[in-house]
């Protein structure tokens, strides 16, 4: 693994208490964050209130349910995944948890951005680094992680009892649900076992989860965490409802 790959995988793979305590994600201090106005392209562009569609650029056969302002069409991307899961891209599950989180379903949210970021990192981690056709997604990846985990894990911690549960639950699926593009002769593979590559990555996952658990298990660690949330007031951007 390069110095750079490795700096990258660990940008991606930071532990979820950080994110948790990013800025916010709007400009009013206090105010319920309700939407999640970010853009990530070529995947995703919000609208500019609530009550306007979204440019999703997903593909199909989710991109349209995507982009729609009613929670029904969300509900059936996310049974529609459920359903197969094989072919469905990390950025496809990234939109679709800001979407739940745009129609009220945030603890739906939560899971399926964690489910996005562990399905990703078993890919880049089955794949030799710097594999071209993965550029474009992990810079993509990166940003999603970044601007929309400001919010999604902004919620995620208003309980932490829930917050793991959502977490164990996600990589149980991604390991449950291996992604059809880890064995896509396409993408060069670090090694000719991907198979064995992807178990490897899996318990990665796993040991990664069980530190950002361990972390907040620490009394101290906890009680600094609680003060930088009160600090940012995410309580109040978060917590309500």
């Amino acid at each position: 693994m390069t110095s750079l790959e490795s700096r990258k995988l660990k940008t991606v793979r930071r532990l979820a208490v950080a994110a948790a305590l990013m800025l916010p994600v709007c400009a009013h201090a206090a105010e319920p964050v309700k939407q999640i106005f970010i853009e990530v392209q070529p995947f995703y562009r919000a609208a500019r209130t609530a009550n306007e569609a979204p440019q999703v650029g997903t593909g199909r056969p989710h991109a349209e349910k995507l982009a729609s302002i009613k929670r029904d069409d969300i509900l059936a991307v996310r049974d529609m995944i459920i359903a197969d899961p094989k072919t469905v891209s990390p950025m496809t599950m990234m939109v679709l948890a800001i979407r739940l989180y745009d129609v009220g379903l945030r603890d739906d949210a939560v899971f399926w951005f964690y489910a996005a970021k562990d399905r990703f990192i078993a890919l880049t981690e089955v794949a030799q680094p710097n594999t071209p056709l993965l550029v474009q997604s992990n810079e993509a990846m990166s940003n999603f992680n970044t601007l929309a985990g400001a919010a999604i894990n902004g919620y995620a911690f208003c309980n932490i009892a829930r917050q793991k549960e959502q977490r164990a639950k996600a990589l149980a699926w991604v390991e449950a649900n291996p992604y059809d593009a880890v064995f896509n002769e396409k993408i060069p593979a670090r090694s000719s076992d991907r198979k064995a590559a992807l178990v490897k990555a899996i318990a990665s996952a796993k040991a990664n989860a069980a530190k950002e658990r361990a972390y907040l298990d620490d009394p101290k660690n906890l009680e600094a965490f609680n003060a930088g949330r009160k600090k940012n007031e995410m309580d109040s951007k978060f917590c309500w409802g």
